[in-house]
């Protein structure tokens, strides 16, 4: 409908509803803006205020610093790696799974869903499951990233429920008569008709072993295998990010108030910006795929 043919209420709601639209996308965006903007100017000016729409006391010596140091490096392979080998084991265990709860002929399946389920509200606590990873020899391995976490329950039951919504049992039918079995109708049939739902569901895990720092924090004691979010938390908790680094951290190292807030803002900035550039990506999946789950009427 034009503008011309809305009533004045209808017009004087559009321009409120966008208006609206505007300051929410600016409190969403401004925090990220004032990161990169702090990342290149003046520390001192930065923390007395005088930043705020404009980077003051421009200098890239926190992003030429960053680049330079090899923990920075270690870290962003880690996670990488634990990223992406993290995100193809959840995706390889969860999918298969979800397609063999969501099919009526499994007489098991209830009771396996209830098992799953089960786990979202009880779980055995932080020093069981501590001892668990010893039993098994996954402290200080870089598989503790991987195996032990390798199914999201919620995510579990997104993909079930996908499975059963979406794919008609007529489909499997019809495959079934031209001599097609589960695994050649899954792996042929099932998953390319679910590209949203694969999109969607290996971007919250993507998201999910990018920003994970507590793995680390609690089975890691190899400076090594440290992902880049341990490395992150070092800097902003200690504020001391080289050995030989000049400022107030004695024979431990540090930067000196002017160029510490640029290595934080700059870490941030280098911490987050892969994720940002995969979204565009898998965008047009995952807008498709943002109400899979849902009730729809």
């Amino acid at each position: 409908m034009s503008i011309k043919g809305k009533s004045p209420t209808e017009l004087g709601f559009s321009i409120a509803l966008g208006l609206f639209c505007i300051a929410i996308f600016l409190l969403i965006a401004y925090p990220l803006y004032f990161i990169i903007i702090a990342s290149i100017s003046d520390s001192v000016l930065v923390s007395t205020g005088k930043v705020l729409l404009f980077p003051k006391g421009v200098s890239f010596f926190g992003y030429t610093e960053i680049f330079k140091d090899e923990r920075i490096w270690t870290g962003y392979r880690n996670t990488i790696f634990y990223t992406i080998a993290g995100t193809l084991v959840n995706l390889l265990v969860t999918l298969p799974a979800a397609y063999v709860l969501s099919r009526k002929d499994f007489k098991a399946g209830k009771f396996i869903m209830f098992a799953f389920i089960f786990t979202m509200f009880f779980n055995g606590g932080l020093i069981p499951t501590y001892l668990l990873m010893k039993d098994l020899h996954l402290i200080n391995t870089v598989w503790v990233f991987i195996i032990p976490f390798c199914v999201n329950v919620f995510y579990l039951i997104i993909a079930r429920t996908f499975f059963e919504s979406s794919l008609p049992k007529e489909l499997y039918e019809a495959a079934a008569m031209d001599g097609c079995s589960h695994f050649t109708y899954f792996m042929k049939v099932a998953l390319p008709l679910s590209k949203a739902m694969i999109s969607v569901i290996g971007l919250y895990y993507l998201v999910g072993h990018w920003n994970d720092f507590f793995t680390g924090l609690i089975y890691i004691r190899s400076n090594e295998l440290q992902p880049l979010q341990i490395v992150l938390r070092d800097i902003l908790l200690s504020n001391q990010v080289f050995s030989g680094g000049a400022g107030t951290g004695g024979s431990a190292g540090g930067y000196a108030q002017r160029y510490a807030d640029q290595i934080k803002y700059g870490v941030i900035i280098i911490s987050t910006l892969p994720i940002l550039l995969v979204y565009p990506f898998i965008q047009k999946y995952f807008d498709k795929g943002v109400m899979i789950g849902s009730v729809k009427g």
